[in-house]
């Protein structure tokens, strides 16, 4: 295994402990300790971190440990509407350009998703489910698009995991996902535009009341919009 491999793999155990809450929001990871657990040298957990540090998954700071990143909620909306922007855009796009072979593939994928959800790990559930957006953005056939919502996507994987893993979630997630991919194999552009937006919005409310539950913020002075929604 190369070192950037070895890297890639270790980014993987630590982001999955991340989004497990094993390592909580502001939780330092320390270079050694954690290199010594895996069995790895540290130049390679120490590229792991940098590539959490670039996903948005971690701080990093001058001669002290990286930490956890801990957005606020306010900085999660601002990047919620940004993601918006670019899955509105990338299923637009998709409806046009997606090749026959990239829908079918895609509805495969809602289909793994609804025969593992509830019994499947809910991490291993919420993996499928990113792959499932991702797949409609990998077939706008737009590059930098795909680019710029990989940076988002990343940045906002932890709080994306949050509104997942709520139970109440299930038969809305799967539903939107059927209707998502029902739009986009009818290239129907205002149908899956009206999805995606649905489907978004639902994640603001579901981090809001993570927000409120765990952290007892005062939700007075956050934002209420929804993204698409008039500011």
């Amino acid at each position: 295994m190369t070192e950037d491999t070895l890297a890639e793999a270790i980014a993987y155990e630590l982001r999955r402990e991340i989004l497990r809450g094993n390592l909580p929001p502001g939780a330092p990871i320390k270079e050694r300790d954690n290199a010594e657990r895996q069995g790895v040298s540290r130049t390679p957990m120490r590229e792991a971190i940098r590539i959490l540090a670039k996903e948005g998954l971690v701080v990093l700071r001058p001669l002290r440990s990286p930490v956890v990143a801990d957005p606020s909620l306010s900085e999660l909306i601002d990047q919620i509407h940004v993601l918006h922007a670019l899955e509105m855009l990338s299923g637009e796009l998709a409806c046009a350009r997606a090749t026959d072979a990239e829908i079918a593939a895609i509805g495969a994928l809602k289909d793994r998703i609804e025969a593992i959800y509830g019994e499947a790990d809910t991490l291993d559930v919420f993996e499928l489910d990113m792959q499932f957006h991702a797949s409609i953005v990998a077939a706008s056939h737009n590059a930098a698009l795909r680019e710029t919502h990989g940076s988002y996507m990343a940045r906002l994987w932890r709080a994306r995991y949050l509104s997942a893993r709520r139970k109440l979630s299930r038969e809305r997630v799967l539903r939107q996902h059927k209707a998502i991919h029902a739009a986009l194999a009818a290239r129907d552009v205002t149908a899956i535009k009206a999805e995606i937006g649905a489907h978004l919005g639902a994640m603001v409310a579901n981090i809001e009341d993570h927000f409120r539950e765990e952290h007892g913020q005062d939700m007075q002075d956050q934002p209420k919009t929804r993204p698409g929604e008039a500011t």
